[in-house]
């Protein structure tokens, strides 16, 4: 009966040990929309928290230079792992830098407008470009979403404030994914 008993122990805590497993990954893996989802043949490598500013310029509308807009110009943000460390930052490109020296750069293939009407909308990045042996290097994909703030201003700009930029603050997750291995 007591080698019973171990079996049964011994069945409980692989199963007990697979579900974890199981739970661990779902919970690393972000819940988005089907065109932001990253392809399959990569996996979760890194994720960041982004604190910093969204810059927008006050410009004549293309189509109508009588009209004027803010358009957007570059973001400007920290980024944060886990534990609020600062690890590196992001900047016009789409570029992203992180203190070990790595580096990507970023061009937007989807779009999704987020449960936040009033924040930046989420995106799905294809990497253009990687350098350095860090962190970022092997980036193949950006997902940013969990956006707050960050919307280009409600007030209308003219053409006195033409050139004028401001800054929006906002905050975001960002997923950075690599190949398989």
């Amino acid at each position: 009966m007591h080698t019973l008993d171990v079996a049964a122990i011994t069945r409980a805590c692989l199963i007990t040990l697979v579900v974890g497993c199981a739970t661990a990954h779902a919970q690393t893996m972000p819940l988005v929309p089907a065109p932001l989802q990253s392809p399959p043949t990569e996996v979760l490598s890194l994720t960041t928290q982004a604190t910093g500013v969204q810059i927008y310029e006050c410009s004549a509308k293309k189509d109508d230079p009588t009209q004027f807009e803010w358009l957007f110009k570059a973001p400007e943000a920290e980024l944060f792992d886990s534990t609020g460390r600062r690890i590196g930052t992001h900047y016009a490109g789409p570029s992203w830098k992180a203190h070990d020296g790595s580096k990507v750069v970023g061009e937007v293939k989807s779009r999704d407008n987020g449960p936040d009407a009033t924040a930046i909308p989420w995106l799905l990045l294809s990497a253009t470009s990687t350098s350095g042996t860090g962190v970022l290097s092997q980036t193949k994909s950006i997902q940013r979403v969990h956006t707050i703030g960050g919307k280009a201003p409600t007030a209308d700009c003219n053409a006195t404030q033409v050139g004028k930029e401001t800054r929006v603050p906002y905050k975001a997750t960002y997923y950075f994914y690599g190949a398989k291995p």
